[in-house]
């Protein structure tokens, strides 16, 4: 029998590395390129055409329960691998993290030393995705082990922020288009104010440790009523949120900054989502969530000012309080945060 992507989720903890939360349910509608090849993947093997998507935003998504990771880009699946996630005791940390650092000849500090080959880090506390040994099952100190042509790969084509969602379950990538500037009050009419802001230069596809540049997120709470706009984790910006229809959760969504369609006047975001129960249901779409949603001008402008391919805008329904926060990492736990 085939097994389906992603099987309910065993924890809930959700953490918020300069980006925002994910874990979720597979849209089993959504059927993709690959499902066969990836299937009958054996420990170490993997499927790479970047070919299918030769630029846009990258995202990646590990499934602990299938021990696979899915690269997109453009929200195209353009990669598929095996991997080990953590074992018994170190279990990999579930939610969304951006790459935080860079490095092709990494070793452990915590580990004797251990090679850790085309490191992408997305925790200052020892979590990164890295090639290693794939025996088929949890294995690791809960990094995300991958084949070691693959990790090479893959670091080519990430870059400092890139999100990054470990999940026992999550929605594959759709498109949102939504006129203007997000989170205004009259985006229409504000089209052009983000179009002149998404005409800078977008961040290269891969950048070094010391790419200049910082890594901007926006982050919306829906139990606070509260938007904060970040660079490299620490807050530049923050304000009240307006949200429509106050008693309905916003969900949990990562939206992905694609590209501006000025004949139409409308932005495009690629999105991926959660809910932890696997049987319910969305209360509404992407779209719907952040039509929902409206800022105080100065968060407009922190937001535009920091607008290009790839920004990472998130929306989630837990608190944002400053006790929930350790340094650059700004990790929310939710529910059940034992190791």
């Amino acid at each position: 029998m085939k097994r389906t992507p992603f099987t309910p989720s065993r924890r809930g903890v959700l953490c918020i590395l300069g980006a925002g939360v994910v874990a979720g349910a597979i849209r089993p509608a959504l059927a993709e390129p690959f499902i066969k090849a990836v299937d009958a993947l054996k420990p170490g093997e993997f499927v790479w055409h970047p070919e299918r998507a030769p630029a846009g935003p990258v995202a990646i998504v590990v499934s602990i329960p299938d021990q696979r990771v899915y690269v997109y880009r453009n929200g195209v699946r353009i990669g598929v691998a095996t991997c080990s996630t953590g074992k018994p005791g170190h279990e990999t940390p579930t939610g969304v993290f951006t790459i935080l650092q860079k490095d092709k000849h990494h070793r452990s500090s915590t580990y004797n030393n251990a090679p850790m080959p085309n490191m992408n880090r997305l925790t200052w506390s020892g979590i990164a995705l890295h090639a290693g040994q794939l025996p088929g099952y949890p294995a690791s100190h809960g990094c995300v082990r991958l084949p070691m042509d693959f990790s090479e790969k893959l670091f080519g084509v990430t870059q400092l922020g890139t999100p990054v969602i470990i999940a026992d379950a999550a929605t594959y990538p759709s498109s949102v288009l939504h006129p203007g500037m997000v989170l205004s009050a009259d985006a229409e009419g504000e089209f052009e104010k983000t179009e002149a802001a998404l005409a800078k230069a977008a961040k290269p596809s891969v950048v070094a440790d010391d790419y200049p540049a910082p890594t901007s997120s926006i982050l919306v709470s829906s139990a606070e009523s509260k938007i904060i706009v970040l660079d490299d984790g620490k807050i530049v910006a923050e304000g009240p949120a307006t949200i429509d229809e106050p008693g309905i959760p916003l969900g949990n969504h990562v939206f992905i900054l694609s590209y501006v369609d000025t004949e139409n006047k409308t932005v495009r975001w690629k999105t991926i989502g959660y809910y932890n129960d696997p049987t319910r249901t969305p209360e509404m779409t992407e779209l719907d969530t952040i039509k929902r949603i409206r800022g105080p001008k100065d968060v407009i402008e922190a937001i535009r000012s920091r607008m290009i391919p790839g920004t990472v805008m998130v929306t989630v329904d837990l608190p944002l309080s400053a006790d929930t926060r350790t340094g650059e990492d700004f990790v929310i736990m939710a529910q059940n945060t034992e190791s």
